[in-house]
């Protein structure tokens, strides 16, 4: 009998190792729509569970979809999400040189409606994932993306939180009513990013203060521009930018963000 039962644990045990070994963090090319516009994105999730789970929208830096964006996806399916990466250009537009990550990024910018309805096409994508409790989404932007994800936020965006690493502060948004700001904010910047002015700072606390959101700022002494992203300082380098990859920074602003999602998706 004993044996018996000895065998039947080993046998349990060996498939519980293989279907581990099945279980993987995917990542699938989505088409969607933007009214005519066709849009590619990506869902990322980890397979190893079929519950549905907290879903993050992830707008990507004024490059489009990179590397970086990928390998950021990854990391919150790892955390019990699923990511959906956001095409905000259309057609998976992607740019190698500021000239066109500049004209790409202003072209979503300078419209505030076209920002909206590109980032609800994405989160409206999300929400219909098999993997995604839709009652359950929050946003995160980087640098042209972190403005995005503000800017959302000011407009009263159906999310649980959101958070703007290297967050570009170009808010094209009208200021908030009191009352109307639901989501959560985290604001992580580089506390000697030149591209952020104390006057956007200053312009934002004077909104979101108006508004009686709940909003907070960490700035990451030494921290410049892009500081997340391992290929920073190779284009700060390249194109004579102030861009440069941080790893504290980059360490301690994630763990602030997974605090922020854990308590505001998770709970």
């Amino acid at each position: 009998m004993q044996t018996n039962i000895t065998n039947m644990v080993g046998a349990l045990c060996a498939i519980a190792m293989v279907a581990s070994a099945h279980a993987a963090v995917r990542e699938e090319p989505v088409a969607y729509m933007d009214g005519e516009a066709t849009m590619k994105g990506f869902v990322v999730y980890d397979d190893a569970t079929q519950a549905k789970r907290p879903g993050i929208v992830i707008v990507p830096e004024w490059w489009g979809i990179t590397p970086h964006i990928h390998n950021e996806a990854r990391k919150f399916a790892e955390q019990g999400y699923t990511a959906f990466i956001a095409d905000m250009y259309g057609d998976g537009k992607t740019a190698d040189n500021p000239k066109d990550a500049g004209a790409l990024s202003a072209s979503v910018m300078k419209n505030a409606k076209v920002m909206e309805q590109r980032f609800n096409a994405a989160r409206d994508e999300l929400a219909r994932q098999a993997s995604v409790n839709p009652q359950r989404i929050g946003a995160v932007g980087y640098c042209f993306g972190g403005a995005v994800v503000l800017n959302m936020a000011r407009a009263g965006a159906d999310l649980a939180a959101v958070a703007g690493f290297h967050a570009s502060l170009g808010l094209n948004t009208p200021a908030p009513a009191p009352g109307t700001v639901k989501v959560k904010i985290l604001i992580l910047n580089g506390a000697d990013d030149p591209f952020v002015k104390r006057e956007e700072y200053d312009a934002l606390k004077k909104d979101f203060d108006a508004a009686k959101a709940d909003y907070r700022i960490i700035q990451y002494p030494g921290a410049v521009h892009a500081f997340t992203n391992p290929e920073a300082t190779e284009l700060g380098k390249k194109f004579n930018l102030p861009l440069r990859y941080d790893a504290k920074a980059d360490q301690e602003s994630k763990a602030e963000a997974a605090k922020l999602f854990a308590a505001t998706l998770k709970k």
